[in-house]
């Protein structure tokens, strides 16, 4: 009991640290009502482990006058995490720091979708990545993020339709890499991210929508994100959407993945000659351009998010609506056109808080998630 308890109050001093730092220890005693003596102790005992440290004084405004209080803050130097995130087309590895930056990252297209064949490439890479990517860092874990139905507590990949995988030990294929694993939803990890670094009124509660080659939600209440039994929930991909006649590998018409996948969407502006071959990043290089018809088209997309959303809304009643899509993150018209679509439902509807990193956010988070729950066990 009493080492859950320290557990628990190093990880609130931690996250205070994280919240406010540069921030003096007194300051975090009166932000988490903790003793002053609690802090102190639990200070030493992060410090020690590396994840936090004094800053120079003249870094942060001084308030009072008197005795200065040597503020302290999160090391970003010392450590950092890795991430793998695995997509339909491509994986990319990363290197995150402590706040959940990227400091790093690269991309390559699957040779071969099977997981074999892409956990052989991951394995692979990673040596020369983090040779290049480290600066220095020593990094605590790797943290392993992908769409589908994934269970973090057996890292495993359940299932993922878009590559066709099923019941795949995502967890054990990286052993090999000897740093500690970590697997999860790449929705329910942004969900995590955006409570960690991101909108801080995801913490009340908030649904987080992924629209890329797969579809995905989130759901958090209370600051929990929720899993469900074996962590099947925020499955939407056959949400059906009014207005739709997209076919469905499922023999349905008009499923939500169906109709606003990124490929769907490609293939929609390569049939009307916008783009050359069926590309989302073409299509958005130009409705950045302002080219109308690309424009439209991201916009008819973002309605049909924004209309998924509405019947998730309707039943959560979030305080926030997180939305990671590429048209809502680059072209204004379709966040406006999402929210035109939620109308007067009470949640703010905001964007994802880390743009063109959000694959390497995810899968950094995946660590940070854990670092930052139990960070005496983490760092032991």
């Amino acid at each position: 009991m009493q080492t859950r308890r320290r557990g628990a109050t190093a990880a609130t001093v931690l996250r205070s640290v994280l919240d406010h730092g540069p921030v003096a220890r007194s300051t975090i005693a009166r932000l988490t009502g903790l003793s002053p003596a609690a802090v102190t102790r639990q200070y030493a005992e992060l410090a020690d482990r590396g994840l936090v440290r004094e800053v120079d004084e003249r870094r942060v405004p001084r308030a009072t006058v008197g005795r200065p209080h040597v503020p302290v803050d999160i090391d970003v130097d010392r450590y950092a995490v890795c991430g793998v995130h695995i997509a339909v087309p491509h994986t990319t590895l990363s290197l995150v720091d402590l706040r959940g930056r990227v400091l790093h990252q690269e991309r390559e297209p699957h040779r071969a979708r099977t997981p074999e064949a892409v956990f052989e490439r991951v394995l692979a890479r990673f040596p020369a990545f983090l040779e290049r990517a480290g600066a220095g860092r020593t990094p605590l874990g790797v943290g392993l993020a992908t769409g589908g139905w994934v269970d973090p507590e057996r890292g495993v990949v359940v299932r993922h339709s878009q590559l066709g995988w099923r019941d795949v030990p995502a967890r054990e294929a990286l052993r090999p890499l000897g740093l500690p694993v970590h697997v999860e939803s790449h929705g329910r990890a942004l969900a995590r991210a955006e409570q960690l670094f991101g909108d801080q009124r995801t913490r009340s509660s908030m649904v987080h929508l992924f629209v890329g080659n797969v579809v995905d939600a989130a759901i958090a209440t209370g600051g929990a994100v929720h899993h469900g039994p074996r962590s099947a929930s925020g499955d939407v991909a056959h949400l059906r959407l009014e207005g739709s006649t997209a076919s469905c590998p499922c023999g349905r018409r008009g499923c939500f993945q169906a109709t606003v996948s990124d490929r769907a969407v490609a293939e929609r502006a390569a049939d009307a000659g916008l783009i050359p071959e069926p590309s989302l990043p073409l299509l958005l290089d130009l409705a950045r351009a302002r080219d109308a018809a690309a424009v439209a088209l991201l916009r008819e997309r973002a309605r049909h998010v924004g209309r998924a959303a509405g019947l998730l809304l309707d039943v959560i009643n979030p305080e926030v609506l997180v939305v990671a899509e590429a048209g809502v993150v680059h072209v204004p018209e379709c966040l406006a056109e999402v929210r035109a679509q939620v109308g007067d439902r009470a949640a703010a509807v905001v964007p994802t808080s880390f743009g063109r990193d959000v694959l390497s956010v995810a899968a950094g988070s995946v660590v940070l998630d854990a670092i930052y729950g139990s960070p005496l066990d983490l760092c032991a």
